[in-house]
């Protein structure tokens, strides 16, 4: 019963956060500062009793992120800490859900349509776009959420395709325990200590097999760090 209030309060904390951001990228959309209003993600961690350790740094001079994908809150935790105006790459689904659905519109982030086959082209295109106007991309290779348990989904093609072609520099990002602090089927939130593991950048070897590399790199350092946290 005490998980499930904690995650209707989590769930009213998102959502009023959310607002907020809605808001005041509306009122200052001329102004390009989404990142400035983005800023209250840090307070979610406070409010939850929770506070996100973080273990590395954030290579500035990456220009793709890549990171498993456990909870909403796994947005949260990048756009409360890095430190410039990321761009995320999600599916156009995501941007037809009522409220939240603005929160993607309007700093506007890349929504694809999975199932247009004009789709990549169009993701390259808007990809360039983001990239020229100094924004970072943040992409989750497995494609939607796993169950935060101890083994990853497998990655999809996206985020290789999208750093085989505009060359990008990518940095590898770990997240643990976020489901645990806010789980939405079923409701519920757990007092948990929650971990975000900065793996160092690189520039991929297109003569190798390093997209694989990269799956086996970033499911090790994430069993690693489970164990020590959930053990």
């Amino acid at each position: 019963m005490w998980n499930k209030i904690r995650g209707i309060y989590a769930l009213l904390v998102v959502g009023l956060g959310l607002g907020f951001i809605i808001l005041m990228n509306f009122l200052t959309r001329k102004h390009n500062n989404s990142r400035q209003t983005r800023k209250w993600c840090r307070s979610f961690f406070t409010l939850m009793g929770s506070p996100l350790e973080k273990v590395g740094e954030f290579d500035l001079s990456a220009n793709l992120i890549v990171l498993n994908h456990q909870s909403i809150i796994d947005i949260i935790c990048l756009e409360a800490y890095h430190p410039r105006n990321i761009c995320w790459v999600a599916k156009k689904e995501l941007g037809d859900i009522p409220y939240y659905g603005y929160a993607l519109k309007t700093p506007e982030m890349i929504l694809i349509d999975r199932e247009d086959r004009r789709g990549l082209a169009s993701l390259l295109k808007i990809a360039k776009e983001k990239l020229e106007q100094d924004r970072p991309l943040v992409i989750f290779p497995e494609g939607t959420r796993s169950r935060g348990l101890e083994k990853f989904l497998p990655f999809k093609p996206g985020a290789k395709v999208l750093a085989e072609k505009l060359h990008l520099k990518i940095q590898p990002i770990v997240l643990l325990n976020t489901r645990r602090i806010f789980n939405t089927k079923p409701i519920e939130s757990h007092a948990t200590h929650l971990r975000m593991v900065l793996l160092e950048a690189f520039e991929p070897d297109l003569n190798t097999d390093w997209y694989k590399d990269l799956e086996e790199r970033m499911q090790a350092e994430y069993s690693k760090h489970y164990k020590e946290l959930n053990s």
